[in-house]
């Protein structure tokens, strides 16, 4: 696998695997792909309600644009439209204004964002990527920042819009991916001159969310195409536990039944490559005695690839199991007056 980027990633979301990487942790100038970062920090702090009225000096900002106009009033959400679909550069600038209250202050909460996501070796100096030589992210950081955005679903419903009608505007998504393959959910394109074509998108399949970043790319489309088909059939997410089913079962004591089911606290797949192995383990708190009650928390179920731990979920018992008969006649004998 190689891609024609200078730098490369795609990680699996769910767990946070790195499946390829190739000068992942090169500082590039990442141009539009800094939208993303941008619309987070807007939708966790604002209010997609909230109307904003136009300045004069919005509309003057360079580059690529919504075609803002000096006293229009749009709500976040219109601007947040105009950003991820036209990459309007006018409308982060009018997005930064609002929600920071100065476009400084707003790059103070970009970069606060970056430190909370463990963005290392990232900086922003604005909120649309023109370029700076204070504005710059590695492949690596930019896949940690599409992971969060993932997770955000007010996010994922503007960025996989393919064209929307909102606010008197009709706006096209210039992110082709959409359309180029089945399962892509977004999220962000990106181009100048000094950075290249950019690239930051994440696609579904079969209930596993794979991101791919390529910065500094002339075949971005083809490259990430290519990237998810390598990831998802080179690394299937392999369920090793679903929420409220049963992962195994333990001993019980003195008990009506010699054993009880355990059921998953939450769910749990990991990315398995060909010759891997991902197995279970199950531990208890203590061994189990009757009475035991339905919904009590005994253990945990640790996971394990090639023998080293990737992750652990919860275990509880999955139905009642009262004290055999004569354990439980003696008892109420013995707690009778003489």
């Amino acid at each position: 696998m190689n891609t024609s980027a200078t730098s490369a990633i795609l990680v699996d979301v769910n767990s946070g695997r790195v499946l390829y990487e190739q000068n992942a942790d090169a500082k590039m100038l990442i141009a539009s792909t800094t939208k993303i970062m941008t619309a987070l920090v807007a939708i966790r702090e604002g209010n997609l309600g909230e109307v904003v009225t136009i300045d004069r000096e919005t509309t003057l900002t360079e580059g690529s644009s919504m075609y803002l106009k000096e006293g229009e009033k749009l709500t976040l959400e219109t601007l947040l439209y105009g950003l991820m679909l036209c990459s309007g550069n006018d409308a982060a600038v009018a997005i930064a204004g609002h929600v920071g209250g100065s476009q400084a202050g707003f790059v103070r909460m970009m970069n606060e964002t970056a430190g909370d996501l463990g963005m290392e070796h990232s900086s922003f100096a604005n909120p649309n990527g023109l370029d700076h030589e204070d504005h710059y992210s590695t492949a690596r950081d930019m896949a940690l920042l599409a992971c969060a955005a993932v997770q955000n679903e007010t996010l994922m419903r503007i960025a996989s819009t393919r064209t929307v009608t909102i606010g008197g505007r009709t706006m096209t998504n210039h992110n082709k991916l959409l359309g180029y393959m089945d399962g892509c959910i977004g999220l962000k394109t990106g181009y100048t001159r000094a950075a290249g074509r950019t690239l930051v998108s994440c696609a579904e399949r079969n209930g596993q969310r794979l991101v791919a970043v390529t910065l500094q790319d002339g075949n971005d489309w083809a490259d990430h195409q290519a990237l998810f088909e390598y990831g998802f059939s080179a690394y299937p997410a392999r369920r090793a536990a679903v929420l409220g089913h049963t992962v195994d079962t333990a001993a019980v004591q003195g008990g009506r039944s010699d054993t009880v089911p355990l059921t998953a606290a939450s769910g749990f797949a990991w990315p398995v490559g060909a010759g891997e192995r991902l197995e279970t383990r199950i531990e208890l708190d203590k061994p189990l005695a009757a009475p035991v009650l339905a919904g009590t928390a005994v253990g945990q179920a640790v996971f394990t690839l090639d023998g080293a731990e990737v992750g652990r979920v919860d275990l509880l018992c999955g139905r009642t199991v009262p004290p055999e008969l004569g354990t439980a006649m003696s008892t109420l004998k013995t707690g009778l007056p003489e």
